[in-house]
This record gives C-alpha cells, sequence and structure tokens, in this order.
C-alpha cells in the first residue's frame, strides 16, 4: 500500500532526520550517475527528493506519482514538472526515458510485476533504471516512523531476482543510510561521517537504503536464413523394374524347378497362393534353410 504524499513531503522536508536522508540518497545516486547532459530523467513513487540534482544539467525531469499516493506541485517556484498517474500505465511513450528512479514506489506497489513491465516499456535500449528500496537487515526497515519502515524490504538477491524475472539486468550497486533512524542531534551532525565509513563495509548489514541500477535485458533473435525453394525430384523407388532381366552370377548356374524339393506342409500359407517356396535337399528333414525364389 502507497503511502500519503502529504506524511512523505513531511518526512523529507520538514524533520532533519528527513533533510539528512535526502543528502545521503543524492549522494548515493549522483555516484551512480554523475552526468546525464542531454538525457530524459524521470522518477515514479515519491523520487523527488532525489531528483533535484538532475533539474540543472538534464535535458528533461519528469516525476510520475501514483494515484493512490497522491501529488504534490514540484519543484517550488519553478514550473511544475509532476504528473498523477496510474501505477501500472503510464503516459509516456515507449523507450523515450534514458534514466529512471523508483523511490518509494517498488516495495509498497500492489502489482510489482506489472509495475516493472510498465518500466521496461518506457526505458529506452541502453537506458538504466535505479530502484531505491528499504533493507532487510538494516536499522530503517524496523522502524515505521520513516518511509522505509512500510512496504516490503529487500536483500541485493531478493530484488535481483525479481528484476530478472522481469527482463532487467543489474549492473551495479550502491548503498545509504548508514545512520540509525534517529532524530539525535548526535547522529544528525555525524551522518555524514557514517556515510562515509559505511561504505567501506557491507552494505547488506548495514544501510538502510539499497541502491540496485539495472539495465532492460533484450533477446536477440538470430537472423533468419532466406526460404530455399525446393524442385521435387522424380522418385527413383521404381528405377529399373522395366528395364530386362539382371545376369547370373558367373560360375554359378540357375536354379530350375525341377531341383526343388516338394513343398513343406508347414510352409504353406506363408507367401501368396501360388508361390514358389521350398527348401533345399538336407540329411536332417527338421534343417530348413531359407525360402528360394526361383527364376523359370
Amino acid at each position: 500500500m502507497h503511502q500519503d504524499v502529504v506524511d512523505l513531503r513531511a518526512f523529507y522536508y520538514r524533520t532533519k532526520l528527513g533533510r539528512s536522508a535526502q543528502r545521503a540518497l543524492q549522494e548515493a545516486l549522483t555516484a551512480i550517475w554523475p552526468d546525464t547532459t542531454g538525457l530524459t530523467v524521470a522518477g515514479f513513487g515519491f523520487a523527488v527528493p532525489v531528483l533535484r540534482p538532475f533539474l540543472g544539467r538534464s535535458h528533461r525531469v519528469l516525476s510520475l506519482m501514483p494515484a493512490q499516493q497522491g501529488m504534490m506541485p514540484w519543484p517550488t517556484g519553478a514550473p511544475n514538472v509532476t504528473a498523477l498517474v496510474e501505477e501500472t500505465h503510464w503516459p509516456i511513450a515507449a523507450g523515450s526515458v534514458d534514466r529512471l528512479i523508483v523511490a518509494h514506489g517498488l516495495e509498497t506497489c500492489e502489482r510489482p510485476g506489472e509495475l516493472l513491465d510498465e518500466v521496461w516499456r518506457v526505458l529506452r535500449h541502453g537506458g538504466y533504471a535505479t530502484f531505491i528500496v528499504p533493507n532487510r537487515s538494516g536499522l530503517w526497515a524496523r522502524r515505521d516512523a520513516t518511509p522505509f519502515g512500510n512496504g516490503r524490504p529487500y536483500t541485493f538477491g531478493q530484488l535481483e531476482a525479481l528484476l530478472s524475472r522481469h527482463r532487467f539486468q543489474s549492473t551495479r550497486h550502491a548503498a545509504a543510510l548508514y545512520t540509525p533512524p534517529s532524530h539525535s542531534r548526535f547522529w544528525l551532525q555525524t551522518a555524514g561521517f557514517w556515510e562515509r565509513i559505511g561504505r567501506r563495509y557491507d552494505p547488506q548489514v548495514l544501510a538502510g537504503a539499497l541502491l540496485v541500477e539495472a539495465t532492460k535485458h533484450v533477446h536477440v533473435r538470430p537472423p533468419q536464413e532466406p526460404a530455399r525453394s525446393v524442385l521435387p525430384r522424380p522418385l527413383d523407388v521404381l528405377e529399373g523394374l522395366t528395364g530386362t532381366n539382371p545376369n547370373p552370377v558367373p560360375g554359378h548356374s540357375r536354379l530350375r524347378a525341377s531341383a526343388m524339393v516338394s513343398f513343406r506342409p508347414d510352409l504353406q500359407g506363408i507367401g501368396a497362393p501360388g508361390s514358389a517356396i521350398g527348401v533345399l535337399p538336407c540329411s536332417k528333414p527338421s534343417a530348413i534353410t531359407a525360402p528360394i525364389l526361383t527364376n523359370s
């Protein structure tokens, strides 16, 4: 379930903890995308706190807010770039976004699979999307007083598996919010120090937010060979049946009907009526040789 836009705005813009979290997320994201000159950058969910650094350097910036959350005009004192959209149907042409940020959108979405399909649709081939989600083992996911304490938290492996099932390939990992989610003056004043220290250690354990960059995985169909025109060939099964009789093998005389023994009663009915089937003479009557066709 999406959080209300009023609560999200109050946390990020009216509390010191929210402003500290905003700075930490911006630093982590600009480290991934240091230059977006001439690119179209969009955000879904409540991504406006991290979209601010891209306003002056990008060709276009868009903020898409789901109807279940609500919308607020942004940025303040400038032309509005936000729009209220359906969660899984965005009024954006396919392949028109170069960089996309999903913040407070995936973990609270009731249909994450359809949301990822829509992200895949609007992202251009060669573009990148960064998903910001709560860390399952972090402290921020355990406190519902912050936006990261709502929805489904993830690990890196869980998020990568979800993205892979929907035709995304993860390309980079990052993390942020290494300080505890506390309004204490000590933690707020030393937040920058803890962010620098936390990046040296395992973000899976200490970070409050995980960032995974992914790109579209497009399966290329192998080139099809041109169809070959096959001309029918005459069957040669009956070839030679109308020709002359074959000559006997040199050194062997032709078997005549007079050399045949009487028909065996137990072999009657095996061949067609009137067929000349017999056995060669032998010392033991029980020894049966192969039937021989005679040529009269």
